[in-house]
């Protein structure tokens, strides 16, 4: 057959033509046609010990680089597997593609018991992702691999799972390509933008809460915020929007008193690219008794949780910019230096006693990953009470945390696919010792590739924070204690480093070594309280 290629070929060929170069996966019985593709297309194969650690990996990639992450899986178990992950990245609004096999095309509807047989495959993705779409033909396969990328990269980014029979990535047919999309993101209408800044210019008391819809527009927000005199907050993925040490910026922590303070007093605030989800306001919705504008690319998020007075679809750096160019010259009304500063120190206080244990493990972290460091952070106490809010950050894209969902093990297999999107960048895991047993085993894959990534564990001997919620409920506290595990043991194991820290000068000096080792190291840290 002229021009055939296989349904392996077909797919390869399509990630290729949409600038693929990194894969994450574990092959399987059903997916062989794909990784015969792979190995002579040239992409890079990260293999790492378990789906679910490839599709964080995925994750981390995409919210590193920006673009797209690809994770392939076989069938059944193996994409359920994955499942977890891509509903955090769904959750976090977090570009992935999910690519499997599927059940032959004449498989009967209600199963025969073939290898690897779920009841509806197709349907279990398609309730936690954007989407799930079953191809029919070889000929589809660059179409649907098109059509993902278009849904990826237009809107509100989130996964897409595509899932081709396993009988099609054998056979063969001619699969003409599909170039990717040109896409033109949504500008603001220019009298919208215009109203917009009318709002703004005549606030006495603005502020701007970056979330991580703001991450391609860093340099807007900065400028904006500049222009308006505006104290910036920043959600948990949008750390970094602007540098922490920027006059203007407050910090990241939608929950602390004094954010809520700020926000109330506000007579204007611009809510760019945020859910204002209820999983970051920890006590309770921020109260707008001024004027609310929120720019989002998503219809439906922008008048989700907190009801704008002016909504503005588009996408953020434009209508950023559109808003920007409609200002009236001028100094900025009121002093927003003086504000932040203020909200700044009342947060700081208010973090600090929050994340008292975690002090000084944030700050061997800030020293150690410096002004260009990445942290990958699981939700973990030693996360949400101490690096969300004592970790400073001065770049977008530098501080990743499932927010949403909320699942544990994210971090190293995040970390380690944050790496390979940025190798020059210093790049940390963090972890507790609960949740880190979800993943980790993934340090094996970190050794294989050689990466120099401190993996930190932080140790309260067990799971902390739900102890602490049994005994606040007066309920009985039990199975939330875990025996104490030999974590340098365990590291050098699984082919690593591993080592012990018992006070911060041997923490600073441990990641500072790990940071240049010729594989990861696992830093066993016991919280001083637990010591």
């Amino acid at each position: 057959m002229s021009g055939a290629v296989t349904g392996g070929e077909a797919l390869v060929a399509a990630l290729a033509a949409h600038d693929v170069d990194t894969v994450f996966g574990i092959p399987g019985t059903h997916n062989l046609p794909v990784y015969a593709a792979l190995a002579r297309q040239g992409i890079r194969h990260v293999s790492p010990r378990h789906e679910q650690g490839a599709a964080f990996a995925a994750d981390g990639w995409a919210r590193v680089s920006g673009r797209p992450g690809v994770c392939l899986t076989t069938t059944g178990p193996a994409v359920l597997n994955a499942a977890t992950a891509a509903a955090q990245s769904y959750s976090d609004s977090v570009p992935v593609l999910l690519v499997s096999p599927g059940m032959p095309l004449d498989h009967p509807g209600r199963g025969n018991g073939l290898l690897h047989e779920v009841k509806d495959q197709r349907a279990a993705l398609d309730a936690v992702l954007a989407y799930s779409h079953r191809v029919t033909s070889v000929a589809e396969i660059p179409l649907a691999v098109a059509q993902a990328y278009a849904s990826m990269r237009s809107g509100r980014p989130r996964p897409v799972h595509l899932e081709i029979p396993l009988d099609l990535l054998d056979a063969s047919a001619p699969a003409p390509p599909v170039s990717p999309v040109p896409l033109a993101p949504a500008p603001l209408p220019p009298e919208t933008a215009r109203h917009a800044a009318r709002h703004l210019a005549a606030a006495e008391r603005p502020v701007v809460i970056a979330g991580g819809g703001s991450a391609g527009a860093h340099r807007e927000v900065r400028e904006l915020a500049e222009r308006l005199g505006a104290p910036v907050v920043t959600t948990a993925a949008g750390k970094g929007t602007v540098a922490d040490r920027h006059p203007l910026a407050v910090g990241a922590g939608l929950h602390h008193r004094a954010v809520h303070d700020l926000v109330a007093d506000a007579d204007a605030v611009l809510a760019v690219g945020t859910e204002l989800s209820p999983a970051e306001l920890w006590n309770g919705p921020l109260e707008f008794t001024g004027t609310l504008l929120r720019i989002d690319a998503d219809p439906q998020t922008v008048i989700t949780n907190a009801r704008p007075d002016l909504p503005l679809v588009a996408d953020a750096a434009l209508a950023l910019q559109a808003i920007l160019a409609a200002l009236e010259p001028g100094p900025p009304s009121g002093d927003g230096a003086s504000r932040a500063a203020a909200a700044r120190a009342e947060r700081d206080a208010q973090a600090r006693a929050q994340g008292a244990a975690h002090l000084e493990l944030t700050g061997a972290l800030a020293a150690a990953l410096g002004d260009n460091g990445i942290l990958a952070a699981d939700s973990a106490m030693a996360a949400y009470y101490g690096a969300l809010s004592n970790l400073p950050a001065h770049r977008p894209r530098s501080f990743l945390y499932p927010a949403g969902l909320g699942t544990l093990g994210y971090a190293l297999p995040a970390a380690i696919g944050a790496k390979l999107a940025r190798p020059e960048a210093p790049v940390i895991a963090l972890h507790g010792d609960g949740g880190v047993m979800f993943t980790v085993q993934e340090l094996a894959a970190a050794a294989q590739l050689r990466l120099p990534l401190p993996v930190v564990v932080s140790d309260n001997g067990g799971y902390g924070e739900i102890r602490n919620e049994m005994a606040g409920r007066h309920e009985p506290v039990h199975a939330v204690d875990l025996p104490g595990t030999d974590f340098v043991g365990l590291a050098r194991a699984l082919g690593g480093h591993g080592v012990r820290a018992r006070t911060a000068g041997q923490l600073a000096d441990a990641l500072t070594a790990a940071l240049t080792a010729d594989r990861p190291t696992l830093v066993h840290w016991t919280e001083p309280a637990d010591r």
